[in-house]
This record gives structure tokens, C-alpha cells and sequence, in this order.
């Protein structure tokens, strides 16, 4: 059950709301087990494990439908790429993070349980600040009609985002 609920919160981190708000987007893990020990520090994105075949999925057809959608030029691509590989260092990152918790959560006490969920969210924070940096250079590079795309594209997933969810 803990398996499907990481799955979950990975995907829901990497697809429910524009990437620049993966923080903001993430339906975190409550709080309920953490490692015996203090988990290590989060891993540096550009040195991230590769991430599951299921969230690589998730981050490549995200990536995918971005771009169809902003209509990313060549001349845009190597700014794209930036962005691009944000997105996939911060899903590996984010992976990891939610692996290491997964595997120790049946030894957590409540004190690393908290200092577990307090890493993973620290380090949404620290990745949302890389990604949104990535896009900002992205962004100035966009035309008028591609600015206005990509407003629109994250007002309306981020007003879906923020709609409740039904309890299951």
C-alpha cells in the first residue's frame, strides 16, 4: 500500500500541475513512520540515481505535451533542454528521496518520521527554485503568443491544483 502511495506522490508531483510548481503540487506523505536514523542529505540533482521507469515515463510525456503545447522553437531548444533536464534531476532527486523513505518508514520513529517528510520537503523547495529559474530564461526567450500559451496553460492547472480532492 505504502509502494502505490509513493508511486502516487511521485507521478502527482511530476504531472498534476506545471513543473515550475512540483513543490506546490505534490501530494506529500503523511507523516506516519521515518529511518531509524537521520536520513542523508538530499541528493544533488545533476547526480541523482535515475529515476523509476514508471516516474521517467511520467517526466518524458509531461515534457512531451509541454512542448507541443508552448511550441518550442529550435532556436528556443537549448533553453528547452535546460528546463527539460531540471525536470528530469528533480524527478530522480524526488524519487530517490521517496525510495530511501519508503525502505526504512517500518523503523522510523516519530522524530525521523518528521525529519524525513521535513527533507522531502526541502528539497521540493530547492528543486522548484532550480526548475523555476530554468524556466524563467525559458520564458523571456518565448514569443507574445507562446507567453500567453503558457499563462494560460499553468493558470488553469494550477486552478485545477487547487480545487479539493474527494476523500477516498
Amino acid at each position: 500500500m505504502f509502494s502505490s502511495s509513493l508511486a502516487r506522490g511521485v507521478a502527482l508531483a511530476v504531472l498534476l500541475v506545471p513543473s515550475i510548481g512540483l513543490a506546490q503540487s505534490a501530494t506529500p506523505i503523511p507523516p506516519t513512520a521515518a529511518p531509524a536514523t537521520p536520513a542523508p542529505a538530499a541528493t544533488p540533482p545533476s547526480s541523482a540515481p535515475a529515476p523509476s521507469t514508471q516516474t521517467q515515463a511520467a517526466v518524458d510525456q509531461r515534457i512531451k505535451m509541454l512542448q507541443s503545447q508552448l511550441g518550442v522553437t529550435e532556436v528556443q531548444m537549448p533553453l528547452w533542454s535546460a528546463f527539460t533536464q531540471a525536470m528530469r534531476d528533480n524527478a530522480a532527486a524526488t524519487d530517490a528521496l521517496f525510495t530511501q523513505r519508503a525502505g526504512a518508514v517500518a523503523t522510523m520513529n516519530a522524530p525521523d518520521n518528521m525529519h524525513s517528510y521535513a527533507e522531502i520537503a526541502r528539497a521540493y523547495a530547492d528543486n522548484t527554485e532550480r526548475l523555476a529559474t530554468a524556466f524563467d530564461s525559458l520564458y523571456a526567450s518565448l514569443s507574445d503568443t507562446q507567453k500567453q500559451a503558457a499563462d494560460t496553460l499553468f493558470r488553469q492547472q494550477a486552478a485545477a491544483a487547487a480545487q479539493p480532492r474527494a476523500r477516498r
